[in-house]
C-alpha cells in the first residue's frame, strides 16, 4: 500500500476566513494551516460484489446544471456584482481559488451593482485548482438538491469556457476554525461552542438520514461556517459521496479528506460509511473542548495529534479539566463538559460499529445544552397543562422557588452568555 500524499493544500471555503460583517470592507487572505490540507491516499479498493446491488447511476452534468433551484449566472454578471473582482472585494484565498464579496437581487437573484440587494460570496475556481471540475460539479449537484438550515445555501453557478464560479449566501462570522484558533480574537464562550456543535450535528444528521444518504467526507472546523448569530452551516461539498445502498454497510472509494479528521478504517481500507463522518465530528468536538488543532506540528510528541493526546483524559471526569481550553477560563458547565467529552470518546471509537449515529449524537448534545433535569421539568409542565385534572388554580401558580419553564432548546434562541 503506497502512501501517495498530494502536495496540494486546500481551503475551499476561503470566504469563511473573513470575519467582516456584511457591510464591512475588511478582508483576510488565508494561510493554509495543517488542519486544512486535504490529502489523497492510494489504497487497494475492496469490491463488494457479493451483495448483487449496484450503486445508483450518477446524474449527468446536464441534469445537475439544469437544477430549478439554481441560477446560471453569466461571467459578466458576476464580474459586475463583484466590482470586476477587485482587490477590495476579496474575502479570502484558498486552494480552490479566490472568494469575493458580491451582490444579487433578493428576489430574482440577478446580479446587482455593489451595495444594493443582498451580499453573497462568489467563489472563483483557479484553472489549475486542486478541486477541479469534478469536485466543482459535485458541489453544485448536492447543494442544488439539498436544503436545510444547517447547510450553506448555494444560489447558483457560472460555467463559461474555463471559468467556474459558485455563488453562496454570505456567512458574516466566517469559519469555526477562524474563531477557535485565531490569535487575539474574542474566544468563543461555552454556550456558543455547544450551539455550533449542535448546528453542525443537525446538518450531518440531515445528510445521513436523507432518503438517498449523503456522506459528507470532509467534516472539519474550516468547513463549518457561522452566520451573524453563530448558527452553524456546513459548506464545501466537493468530496461528498452517495452512501451505501441495499444491504451494503459502506462504499469503497479513493481516500480523500483532511489529515487528522479522517476515520482510521477509511484511511486504511478506503471503506467509507456515515460512521466515518461521526469520527470526524468527534475530532471537531475535541477541538471545541480543547481549543487545539486536530494536527499541530508545532507541538512535541503525542501532542501533535489531538485525538491521541486527549483520548486518555476524556473518560475521566477528574482529569478532564487538564485538557479543557484555557481560553474558557473555567467558565463552562462541568457536567456539560463531561457529557461532551464522553460523547467525543464514543464518536472516536476505533470500531466504526461502536460509534453512535449522528441522530444520537445530536440528541446527546441537546442534553448538554438543556440539562436532563430541566428537560424533565419542561415535559412535566407540558403534561400538567394538557391534563385537565391538574388545571386547578393552585397548580397554575408557581412558587418563587420553583424553576421557571425551560426555554426553547433551539440554538438560535439561546443566549451567548457564559454558562457556569
Amino acid at each position: 500500500m503506497g502512501n501517495c500524499l498530494d502536495a496540494h493544500s486546500r481551503v475551499d471555503n476561503a470566504h469563511s476566513t473573513q470575519n467582516a460583517s456584511a457591510s464591512g470592507a475588511s478582508k483576510v487572505t488565508t494561510k493554509t494551516s495543517s488542519t486544512s490540507a486535504r490529502f489523497s491516499l492510494s489504497v487497494p479498493f475492496y469490491s463488494e460484489k457479493s451483495t448483487g446491488e449496484s450503486l445508483p447511476t450518477p446524474r449527468s452534468e446536464t441534469e445537475i446544471l439544469s437544477s430549478p433551484n439554481l441560477k446560471a449566472f453569466s461571467f459578466t454578471e458576476l464580474r459586475n456584482a463583484t466590482k470586476n473582482f477587485r482587490p477590495d472585494s476579496l474575502l479570502g484565498e484558498g486552494g480552490f481559488g479566490y472568494v469575493f464579496k458580491g451582490w444579487i437581487d433578493k428576489h430574482t437573484h440577478s446580479a446587482t451593482k455593489p451595495g444594493s440587494g443582498i451580499v453573497v460570496a462568489v467563489k472563483k475556481l483557479k484553472p489549475e485548482g486542486f478541486q477541479g471540475h469534478k469536485e466543482w460539479l459535485t458541489e453544485v449537484n448536492y447543494l442544488g438538491q439539498l436544503h436545510h438550515p444547517n447547510l450553506v445555501k448555494l444560489f447558483g453557478y457560472c460555467l463559461e469556457g474555463e471559468s467556474r464560479l459558485l455563488v453562496y449566501e454570505f456567512m458574516p462570522k466566517g469559519s469555526l476554525e477562524n474563531h477557535l484558533f485565531k490569535r487575539g480574537g474574542q474566544p468563543l464562550s461555552w454556550a456558543i461552542r455547544i450551539k455550533v456543535a449542535i448546528g453542525a450535528a443537525r446538518g450531518l444528521s440531515f445528510l445521513h438520514d436523507a432518503e438517498s444518504q449523503v456522506i459528507y467526507r470532509d467534516f472539519k472546523a474550516s468547513n463549518i461556517l457561522l452566520d451573524s448569530e453563530f448558527n452553524a452551516k456546513l459548506s464545501d461539498f466537493g468530496l461528498a459521496k452517495a452512501g451505501p445502498t441495499g444491504d451494503r454497510t459502506h462504499v469503497s472509494t479513493q481516500v480523500m479528506g483532511t489529515r487528522g479528521y479522517a476515520a482510521p478504517e477509511y484511511v486504511a481500507t478506503g471503506r467509507l460509511s456515515a460512521k466515518s463522518d461521526v469520527y470526524s465530528f468527534g475530532v471537531v468536538l475535541l477541538e471545541l473542548l480543547t481549543g487545539r488543532h486536530a494536527v499541530d506540528k508545532t507541538r512535541v510528541g503525542v501532542e501533535q495529534n489531538l485525538v491521541e493526546w486527549a483520548k486518555p483524559y476524556l473518560g475521566d471526569k477528574r482529569k478532564l479539566f487538564r485538557i479543557m481550553d484555557t481560553k474558557l477560563e473555567g467558565q463552562y458547565s462541568q457536567k456539560g463538559a463531561v457529557m461532551a467529552a464522553n460523547l467525543a470518546l464514543q464518536c472516536l471509537s476505533n470500531e466504526a460499529k461502536a460509534r453512535p449515529r449522528m441522530a444520537e449524537v445530536l440528541e446527546k448534545l441537546e442534553q448538554v445544552q438543556v440539562p436532563k433535569s430541566t428537560a424533565k421539568q419542561s415535559r412535566l409542565e407540558k403534561q400538567m397543562a394538557s391534563n385537565p385534572v391538574h388545571k386547578s388554580p393552585l397548580k397554575r401558580h408557581h412558587s418563587p422557588h420553583d424553576p421557571p419553564p425551560s426555554g426553547s432548546p433551539l440554538p438560535s434562541q439561546q443566549k451567548s452568555a457564559r454558562v457556569h
